[in-house]
């Protein structure tokens, strides 16, 4: 009888030991999940914010579920029901309809999940935390390089997706540089069309009518980031105007930094997407436990005056590129190099 007794509690012991040493259950149920919704794969500073996203989440022992809408917001709304319907306790949207995505945060939050709006802002809802760049500055940026380079002269002026919230406060911080100069007939804007869901092959076609239309008399363009900017120097090198005509850029991609290094491309601004990621998963879990996710800012999305963390961008240029991308380790030296060498 107390061979009995003495044998199965023993191996039950045994099996729960280490959870008693360690004052856990050996399988957690309790592990963090946070639910990532992100509009395109196709543009490599969309590819490389989603491994840094992943990336610190594994650091810290934190589950992702990821999805991906393809440029199209119904999808996107799916996917997001779906993440909430399995539970995730926060979710970081960067949405692909600035607009359509308020019902999103609707849904999260009526099933208590906090909703962070990830390097795009999602308008008219009550958002918990918006984390980006400071885009109206990435703007100012662009404008206030391309006006000293070309202070007089024909200008193409593109600006991103008109789905895309951040699209207006890039063109607003730039036009504050261009506008001005424009209205005393210093520039002549040639061109101002929104470059459909970011597409360089819409920016090349764009930039191509503008061509025809002045004659290839184009002195600046304005890209709002490094796609359009590839797409645009495509439609200048068809007439041999390549590193000619400045252009501008945002995200630092590979491709940029290497038309940077060739002389096609003027300059790029860089928002490292590895902080940017850092600081969303470090927020992700602050809002989830009630924490103060300690916003320095403030953005009005139509609605809303939503709690904001802003980072920094800076300029990069043939000057400092070496420095801010190749030192820094965020690009590889071979994937800059430039052509030839």
């Amino acid at each position: 009888m107390v061979k009995r007794l003495f044998h199965v509690p023993v191996f039950v012991f045994l099996f729960c030991l280490p959870g008693l040493l360690c004052g856990c259950s050996p399988q957690p149920t309790d592990r963090f999940v946070i639910g990532i919704s992100i509009p395109t794969q196709r543009e490599e500073g969309w590819i490389r914010g989603v491994n840094f996203l992943r990336a610190e989440a594994a650091k810290r022992g934190y589950q992702v579920k990821l999805q991906i809408s393809d440029n199209d917001a119904t999808r996107q709304l799916a996917q997001c029901e779906n993440l909430i319907a399995q539970g995730v306790q926060v979710l970081v949207v960067a949405p692909h309809d600035a607009s359509a995505a308020s019902v999103i945060v609707d849904k999260a939050h009526r099933a208590g999940i906090k909703v962070i709006s990830y390097d795009r802002m999602i308008k008219n809802a009550a958002v918990d935390l918006y984390l980006s760049y400071d885009n109206e500055k990435v703007g100012e940026l662009q404008g206030a390089y391309l006006t000293r380079k070309v202070p007089k002269g024909n200008y193409i002026v593109l600006s991103g997706a008109p789905t895309d919230n951040n699209a207006a406060q890039f063109k607003a911080g730039a036009m504050k540089f261009i506008k001005p100069l424009a209205e005393k007939g210093e520039i002549r804007i040639v061109m101002e069309q929104a470059v459909k869901d970011w597409l360089p092959a819409e920016a090349m076609k764009l930039v191509e009518n503008a061509l025809t239309s002045s004659k290839n008399r184009i002195d600046a363009i304005l890209a709002p980031n490094d796609g359009t900017a590839g797409g645009a120097i495509a439609a200048l090198a068809a007439q041999k105007l390549d590193g000619k005509v400045p252009v501008t850029g945002q995200d630092s991609e590979a491709s940029a930094a290497r038309r940077i290094m060739e002389g096609k491309q003027s300059m790029t601004v860089f928002k490292d997407a590895s902080r940017l990621a850092e600081e969303t998963i470090i927020a992700a879990r602050k809002l989830a436990d009630g924490a103060d996710p300690e916003a320095n800012s403030t953005v009005f999305n139509g609605r809303y005056q939503i709690p904001a963390r802003l980072l920094t961008p800076v300029v990069v240029d043939r000057n400092n590129l070496e420095t801010v991308l190749i030192e820094s380790g965020y690009l590889k030296r071979s994937d800059v190099a430039a052509a030839g060498k």
